[in-house]
């Protein structure tokens, strides 16, 4: 590649042909503020609105001021990124931006993590010189996992370039003109009645309380405070491997004990690991993989344990529905066994046991609340809390995670094999499907046991695994929109797989809506991913079907695997959903507004 010569603030630098004056100053630790502007997790940069213009800088030559996210370089070219007259534009932005704005930081979901607040900070703005009407929006609070506030939207339309370009659902898009201006859903539908998935994405990339999760914190306290209940928890594999983040541990570092004496600390009546559940998981759908694989049945069988992608299909794929496992996720497997052999154990009446279940994911939210996930009229799981949530009720409790003694999960269902934690990062559930399947087939021990084409960060991954002299074609996908890529390939008949692997969220449950803010940063994603890989490989289990309490279980309560008890406990369906407004026709969208003293 070509390479081009600038100078920024008086220093040189050499960089690639097609690089932005930002990618060029951040290699010279030239801090220049931005709002709009953020990375996707694949490192591809996504700057194309260039709208809000934080950005900008002075260009020797050129008479307007020059956005650096998206300005490319030239050679020669001469830059002056702290002028006074780049100091001041960035400056008026920002408070034009707080003149629309709700000033209740103090009472805001993001108060302390917020950009836009950081960027007041940053520029020195101490008072607001424009003054006038506000635009004013209902708060859509319809669904169970997201809520969207407008008027904390500042147009950065981060949220719309996750959405269409990398999910390619398609429910959010730029709408109205000039001060109206916002993002939202065409002609501004409740986010429930579109074809959202959940998956949170959106909200991980606002810079702003525009978007936030449903928080259930509340529930959880009062459940926990409820004498007559008997609250259990259970963690997903992704939790222990980021959650350290929110106390100042660097990316990557695993703190599972802390993290569970932080639970008991908190009062839950048992601290459980959905690891176990992803091992039952792992039995009844390699247990159905081999079934499909020896009896002609449907393939490619697709994994189900994610609820954003299995709501993706319902609304875009309803001929479809007969592929995926018909398997619960690891969660809600969970919860039913929860209720039912574990209450008859501990002789507990399930109408009072609480599920908490703490999730990388805001789909788990929604998925929890689906009509299908219950048994006997009780829900599998009650309620669903973010990785984010969990760390504020520990902050809300006063206790010092850092100074936390490790302690271990409780038992049964706390016992779990390496291919367990696994299920955290894309690839994951393949191979931990695999690792069991291989040996349904042969009877014989597998070796090796790590299959470690199916794993990486790339949106999609193939490979072919020889299992006792059968070649299975597999395929991995992460992100949504690779998703409809493979979706589109299997109707099409282009391509052919034995068994595929689909996460919502880029680089799987690892990157999901519900975990530590990251702003797209994949070097935090990657060493998140290397921890969990090191979970699974310090683990003396490593295969599903070695764990003795799934075992256990099946021999005291579900019999045989995939057998009649298993499917009415542990497998569901899937149901048609209507499609939604297509995003192209919010121009018709009715008009808001913009005057709070005449609503």
């Amino acid at each position: 590649m070509n390479q081009v010569t600038l100078t920024i603030n008086g220093r040189q630098i050499t960089v690639d042909e097609g690089a932005t004056i930002l990618e060029a100053a951040n290699k010279l630790n030239i801090n220049i503020p931005t709002l709009c502007y953020f990375k996707l997790h694949d490192d591809r940069t996504i700057n194309d609105p260039g709208s809000c213009r934080v950005c900008v800088v002075e260009v020797e030559g050129r008479r307007n001021l020059a956005p650096a996210c998206s300005t490319p370089v030239t050679e020669g070219m001469n830059i002056n990124s702290n002028s006074i007259r780049a100091i001041k534009a960035r400056r008026g932005v920002v408070e034009l931006l707080l003149s629309d704005h709700p000033h209740e930081c103090l009472l805001c979901e993001k108060n302390l993590n917020c950009e836009l607040q950081s960027l007041a900070a940053e520029l020195g703005v101490r008072e607001l010189p424009y003054q006038g009407k506000k635009a004013t929006y209902e708060i859509d609070n319809s669904s169970y996992s997201i809520i969207r506030d407008m008027e904390k939207c500042v147009y950065c339309r981060r949220c719309e370039t996750m959405c269409n370009e990398v999910q390619q659902i398609g429910v959010l898009s730029g709408v109205y003109r000039g001060f109206n201006s916002v993002v939202a859903p065409a002609f501004n539908l409740p986010m429930a009645e579109t074809n959202c998935t959940f998956c949170g994405q959106c909200v991980s990339v606002c810079p702003t309380a525009s978007l936030t999760e449903v928080h259930y914190i509340p529930d959880v306290w009062n459940a926990l405070n409820d004498k007559d209940k008997y609250v259990v928890v259970q963690t997903a594999p992704a939790i222990r491997v980021a959650l350290g983040e929110e106390f100042g541990y660097e990316p990557g570092t695993i703190v599972t004990g802390k993290m569970v004496a932080a639970l008991r600390a908190l009062g839950f009546d048992n601290v459980f690991d959905t690891d176990f559940a992803a091992d039952l998981t792992i039995m009844e759908e390699a247990s159905e993989f081999v079934h499909r694989l020896q009896h002609g049945g449907k393939l490619p069988i697709l994994t189900s344990c994610c609820p954003g992608w299995i709501q993706l299909l319902e609304h875009s794929y309803p001929d479809m529905l007969d592929i995926p496992s018909t398997c619960k996720s690891p969660h809600q497997m969970f919860g039913a066994i929860t209720k039912t052999y574990f209450a008859e154990k501990m002789n507990i009446d399930p109408s009072k046991i609480v599920v908490v279940s703490v999730m990388p994911c805001l789909a788990k939210k929604f998925e929890a609340h689906r009509p299908e996930m219950q048994y006997e009229g009780n829900r599998d799981v009650d309620i669903v809390i973010s990785t984010r949530e969990l760390a504020k009720m520990i902050r809300e409790a006063g206790i010092d995670f850092i100074s936390l003694e490790d302690e271990d999960f409780d038992n049964p269902l706390g016992v779990s094999s390496g291919a367990g934690d696994i299920f955290a990062a894309s690839g994951g559930v393949l191979e931990a499907a695999v690792r069991t399947a291989a040996e349904m087939v042969t009877g014989k021990s597998s070796d090796p046991i790590e299959f470690k084409d199916v794993r990486g960060y790339q949106g999609i991954k193939e490979a072919s695994i020889d299992v006792d002299g059968t070649t299975v074609k597999v395929a991995v996908t992460n992100g949504l929109g690779n998703a409809r890529k493979i979706l589109d390939d299997i109707k099409t008949g282009k391509a052919e797989y034995h068994i595929i692997e689909i996460m919502a969220c880029p680089g799987g449950c690892i990157g999901g809506g519900g975990q530590p803010y990251i702003y797209g940063d994949s070097d935090i994603l990657k060493k998140r991913i290397e921890a969990i890989y090191i979970e699974d490989a310090n683990k003396e289990l490593r295969k599903s079907h070695e764990n003795p309490y799934i075992k256990k279980l099946y021999d005291e309560y579900i019999g045989e695997v995939y057998g009649a008890k298993a499917h009415e406990l542990l497998h569901t369906h899937y149901t048609p959903k209507k499609m939604g407004v297509s995003c192209n026709e919010a121009n018709d969208v009715k008009k808001p507004n913009t005057d709070k003293n005449n609503p």
